[in-house]
């Protein structure tokens, strides 16, 4: 499963985040280090489901399906809120940084009106620069990484050199422990254009920033958008950062837990919401729903909780989702479940890797593929799309 990462400052809005995004109980409070352990939870990413396209009914094992939406499960990890010099063991920093390990990407929640500090406490909204947040990060991840191989690079250097080895496998062997890959150190490498044994501190640096990027990657979720002091730094961010989301996680909590109460329809993404139950609603929570409608749903097309998932594994990590079955005729697999997993899947994929991704021993004894939809045998390299719905056809 998928593993993100939700890291940012102290007081940022980090665990209210986790909890809209996932509707699990963790405890949301104003002060440092709430979060003592990362907390782990189900968050789901949303794609249009293929059976109202085959006017069919489908029965999801794997992920969920709601009015054609089609919820795929990953994993959120909520990591105890940062503070500067945390590379460096301060605060609980050395445990939060290695708690991101195992992440296959971060969402930085960063507060967007400017109302917390550099230590996460509470100041006057607009007094705070979120690009220095921004910057802060950054910082003590990479010198988190540094830390893991700066020490030792000359000797690695040397080691390169005298027993004529690969820089990838050197350098893999050192940071594998980090989730990086062979290839994004050969790509990383690339960009620093110059001789890696020519290379000092800068250079180093400058290495671990590429490679932190290509292997690490990072969305920006700008929060607290309903604070008025927010817009103007979205702008300021969206200026230097490409992969920028504003949400307001405070909102999609409210709204999301309204939903589950029953006094809402609300479709997690949406623009809008519908009162169902407005009976058992107060005044004060019809003000703060409309308040929620007006300055956030109309402002900015969403809440920016469900939207910040679809990015961070769509477009950030590449991934798609297709469907495999067993019965092509039916779209089903062998106990009659119609459309009944959905599987992400890296862009580029082939018929090969969605069997492996099914099971081992299905990839080992894959024979070939068949397009569901057309009927039609595909070639084992073939580049799967997103939506795709396979049937993998193997030996016993």
């Amino acid at each position: 499963m998928i593993q993100i990462a939700v890291t940012g400052k102290p007081n940022v809005g980090k665990s209210t985040f986790f909890s809209a995004a996932t509707l699990s109980d963790v405890e949301v409070a104003s002060y440092p280090f709430t979060t003592i352990d990362p907390n782990r939870a189900v968050a789901y990413v949303t794609t249009q489901c293929p059976c109202k396209e085959l006017g069919l009914k489908c029965n999801p094992r794997n992920s969920k399906c709601k009015n054609g939406i089609r919820y795929i499960p990953i994993e959120l990890i909520d990591v105890a809120g940062l503070v500067p010099g945390a590379y460096k063991g301060r605060g609980l920093g050395n445990k939060f940084l290695d708690d991101l390990r195992q992440a296959d990407m971060f969402i930085h929640i960063v507060d967007a009106s400017g109302s917390t500090d550099e230590e996460g406490k509470i100041v006057e909204p607009g007094t705070q620069d979120p690009l220095e947040d921004i910057k802060f990060l950054e910082k003590e991840i990479l010198m988190w990484v540094y830390g893991i191989i700066g020490k030792n690079w000359n000797k690695l250097v040397r080691k390169i050199l005298l027993e004529n080895l690969k820089f990838e496998e050197v350098v893999y062997d050192q940071l594998s422990g980090i989730g990086v890959s062979i290839e994004g150190i050969v790509k990383a490498k690339n960009m620093v254009g110059s001789r890696f044994d020519k290379w000092g501190k800068e250079e180093l640096l400058k290495f671990l920033k590429y490679l932190i990027n290509i292997c690490k990657p990072m969305l920006i979720v700008a929060n607290k958008i309903d604070i008025p002091t927010a817009e103007k730094n979205i702008k300021k961010i969206k200026n230097k950062y490409s992969r920028v989301v504003p949400a307001s996680a405070e909102a999609e909590l409210a709204l999301r837990k309204a939903a589950k109460a029953g006094l809402i329809k609300y479709t997690p993404g949406s623009s809008n919401f519908k009162i169902i139950n407005k009976d058992k609603l107060n005044k004060k929570q019809i003000s703060a729903l409309n308040y929620i409608k007006k300055n956030i749903l109309e402002k900015y097309g969403s809440t920016g909780v469900q939207k910040a998932l679809n990015k961070a594994v769509f477009e950030i990590l590449k991934m798609i989702v297709v469907y495999p079955v067993e019965n092509e005729n039916k779209m089903s697999d062998s106990q009659g479940n119609v459309l009944p997993d959905a599987i992400l899947l890296p862009k580029g994929s082939t018929p090969v890797d969605l069997a492996y991704k099914i099971h081992e021993e299905i990839g080992e004894n894959f024979r070939f593929a068949i397009d569901a939809r057309k009927g039609i045998k595909i070639s084992n390299d073939y580049k799967l799309k997103n939506g795709d719905i396979i049937k993998i056809v193997h030996t016993a």
